[in-house]
């Protein structure tokens, strides 16, 4: 028949071309068969003699297996051949937890959990002999019946278990380590061993603090958390015995359960503990150390002993001020910003019960030791009056520079960290002022007296003699040191105490009897002599103050009060201009009313 033949000609040819010349539509179907891997040989069938144990997934990482002796927590679904199910520990919402290999199982599941890892999924065929065998169990295995579970690893653990440590962080330094009676602040992750999570710090935003070592934590987070370094993390596992024992913790830990914390340390302090001082640089030249009663003004950063920003003065771009061993700062501060110089940095560790305690304050939290960086700008002392320093004296130094004389000089002005404030160099040209007439600062009055031209000196203003609390805005800062390098170029020299001015030209010699209106040699406050003065107005009257005018032996002496209500010239000034207009015969002066003295030698 051509047709069978025909076929079987096809056949033939065709055959022996796994990938030969096809049709196109043919073509892919062919090289994927071609490229296909081979199909494994199908398993014997389970004979029913022995245990069948099918492993459907074993994680990546297996650090421990099951051997006998071990104690398991596992769930479980079994049932029998035809699907029907006898039992599941999923349905009673526990683990089932025993002992491997010490008969408390069923022969088959104490072999079948031998070499099993947490998180292992194994499917398990257990032969009559290996089960119930012949009996069952009333009422829900029946004689001879083969069992299926499906077994699911949860946690593992041997009576002779220790608490493991396992380091994945640790910082370079680590000048100390956690010892027994410290208190410690840290952040955990708490898992059971197939990853559960059942706690986090983290999630409440709050670090744990406890005391190490004396009964506040499970025996196996005592152990644990001992010799670890601020900053360091580690992974701590501890089996149901050092934890929370056959009972758990009611909550959400189960009986039995082995637990692991991953823990990272923040902090570390002992009750014992002071403040430590770190000195990061001490100017060579320190002439004078801070003490209790001085007044400090400083930069800081203040951090956490993790390194948490908390507070910087530097973000304000203003010192911190205050008074040291007096209470206005935390007592750690108090006492780390004694013995310190001006320009010196130094970090200050201080516990919490030195710092904000365990309530903490703002972005401090409770039980926090605390860490400042400062630098010490300047401070000085409410007692300290005006310190000069002589730097240069010419060898011709007999007329000194007093009250009332006119001077001229150059200075730069600084801070006491070197900071410039001023100087008249830079603007070219030289300050001039009458010394104790008000125009500068006290201190700086008191650092020009007894000074000779050409004397080049450094005067130190402390801020109750300079500008005080509020210095000058955008110039000066509140109750800052001010430090000035004065050279004096020039000096005319003023009146004696108690004189407005000496007169020197020629006087009337019936000066004193033109004055003396009643004629009995005196001239007295009842004889008030008044002087029309142009500068207080054109009709004003002015009562002479109770100084005596008297004449002895012809010297005069004219002394001048200044009219109060005016805004008078310089003195210096004022005095040029007198000197012209007044004559012996005349009492009549330019915007002032004055007293003369006689003397008559």
């Amino acid at each position: 028949m051509a047709g069978p033949a025909a076929a079987g000609r096809r056949r033939r040819r065709r055959g022996p071309v796994c990938c030969g010349s096809l049709l196109l539509p043919a073509l892919l179907v062919s090289w994927a068969a071609c490229q296909a891997p081979p199909v494994p040989a199908a398993e014997a069938p389970w004979d029913g003699a022995d245990l069948s144990v099918e492993r459907r997934f074993v994680p990546e990482s297996c650090p421990r297996a099951v051997r006998p002796g071990d104690f398991v927590r596992y769930h479980y679904l079994g049932a029998f051949p035809d699907g029907t199910r006898f039992d599941s520990s999923y349905d009673r919402g526990s683990t089932f937890n025993v002992f491997v290999g010490k008969g408390q199982l069923i022969a088959g599941m104490d072999k079948a959990l031998v070499g099993m890892c947490v998180n292992e999924r194994r499917f398990v065929k257990i032969p009559p002999k290996l089960a119930y065998g012949s009996e069952g169990v009333s009422g829900v295995i029946p004689p001879n019946a083969v069992l299926h579970f499906d077994v699911l690893l949860i946690d593992l653990w041997n009576s002779e278990d220790e608490v493991q440590v396992q380091t994945y962080f640790k910082p370079e330094k680590c000048p100390r380590t956690v010892q027994v009676s410290d208190f410690v602040r840290y952040h955990y992750n708490g898992t059971f061993l197939d990853g559960t999570l059942f706690d986090s710090s983290h999630n409440r935003m709050r670090t744990y603090d406890t005391y190490v070592g004396i009964g506040w934590l499970i025996p196996g987070m005592d152990q644990g958390l001992l010799g670890m370094c601020v900053g360091e993390k580690r992974i701590i596992t501890i089996p149901p015995f050092l934890a929370y024992g056959e009972e758990g913790d009611g909550k959400e830990i189960p009986g039995q359960a082995s637990l692991v914390f991953d823990v990272v340390l923040l902090d570390l302090h002992n009750p014992k503990d002071g403040i430590t001082i770190e000195n990061q640089h001490v100017p060579e030249s320190c002439e004078r150390r801070s003490q209790t009663g001085d007044f400090l003004r400083y930069h800081y950063n203040g951090t956490l002993l993790d390194g948490t920003l908390f507070d910087s003065s530097y973000s304000r771009n203003h010192t911190y001020d205050t008074y040291v061993g007096k209470g206005y700062v935390i007592a750690g501060m108090d006492e780390g910003l004694l013995g310190v110089c001006t320009g010196e940095k130094r970090r200050i560790i201080i516990p919490p019960h030195l710092g904000y305690g365990e309530e903490g304050r703002g972005k401090i939290p409770g039980s926090a030791v605390l860490v400042f960086d400062i630098h010490v700008v300047d401070f000085h002392n409410p007692a300290d009056s005006v310190s000069i320093t002589v730097n240069y004296k010419p060898s011709n130094c007999t007329v000194l520079s007093k009250k009332g004389d006119y001077l001229k000089y150059h200075y730069n002005a600084s801070l006491l960290d070197g900071t410039l404030l001023d100087s008249t160099h830079s603007l070219g040209k030289t300050y001039n002022i009458v010394l104790g007439s008000g125009q500068v600062v006290v201190g700086m009055d008191m650092g020009l007296q007894d000074m000779c031209v050409g004397e080049r000196r450094t005067v130190v203003i402390p801020p109750h003699l300079g500008y005080g609390e509020d210095g000058v805005e955008g110039e000066v800062p509140g109750s800052a040191v001010l430090v000035f390098d004065i050279e004096l170029l020039e000096l005319v020299s003023g009146l004696p105490e108690g004189y407005m001015f000496v007169w020197n030209g020629e006087v009337s010699p019936n000066l004193f009897e033109e004055i003396d209106q009643n004629h009995d040699g005196e001239v007295l406050l009842e004889e008030s002599c008044c002087l029309q003065l142009s500068g207080c107005g054109p009709t004003e009257q002015h009562e002479m103050p109770s100084s005596v005018l008297t004449s002895q032996r012809g010297k005069i002496k004219i002394l001048f009060s200044l009219c109060l209500a005016l805004s008078s010239p310089s003195l210096f000034s004022f005095l040029l201009i007198f000197s012209l207009v007044f004559t012996a015969t005349s009492v009549l002066a330019e915007k002032k009313r004055a007293f003369i003295s006689l003397e008559n030698e």
